[in-house]
């Protein structure tokens, strides 16, 4: 069984609305399923994967998908119908929200915000780095505390951007 023909038999499973699939033609096998729709508005998941045996072959086709939400990837962050930016972590190092112990943070929930202001510092190796705004707007949420440890690329701020 050759791709081609690995292609053909799904459109085919799909054409038919066919969720699994076995196949077994002597030293061949093959095994295709497909998940199962999440609701009739969805694009339904698209990935499949087939066998063979004696050599072993892996083959994966996939459809694009649209209008899936992945509901783990959104479960830290706001709302995205929102459409917020989020501001993330240049560097490792830790994150405070004010320029010393006791002063108040240079950011609250609420405050309008412009490009260039300082929304916290981010300590790496001693040295203090001034992270800043990149979008003119509102701060909707704040998503680590102060002083907690933090990665490259880490989400620090969600602010919905001004119109």
């Amino acid at each position: 069984m050759n791709q081609k023909e690995l292609k053909d038999l799904i459109e085919f499973l799909i054409e038919k609305d066919i969720a699994e699939f076995e196949l077994e033609r002597g030293d061949v096998k093959v095994k295709i399923k497909r998940a199962v729709e999440p609701s009739p508005s969805a694009v339904p998941d698209s990935r499949y994967i087939a066998v063979q045996s004696a050599p072993v072959l892996v083959a994966a086709a996939s459809a694009p998908v649209s209008g899936r939400v992945d509901l783990a990837a959104s479960a830290g962050a706001p709302e995205p119908a929102e459409s917020l930016h989020i501001v993330k972590s240049p560097i490792v190092g830790t994150f405070y929200e004010s320029p010393s112990p006791g002063s108040p943070p240079f950011v609250k929930v609420g405050d309008a915000l412009e490009v260039g202001q300082v929304l916290c510092i981010v300590e790496a190796m001693k040295l203090m780095n001034e992270i800043e705004c990149d979008v003119a707007g509102e701060l909707v949420k704040k998503l680590v505390a102060n002083g907690q440890p933090i990665e490259y690329g880490q989400e620090l701020f969600a602010v919905r951007p001004a119109k």
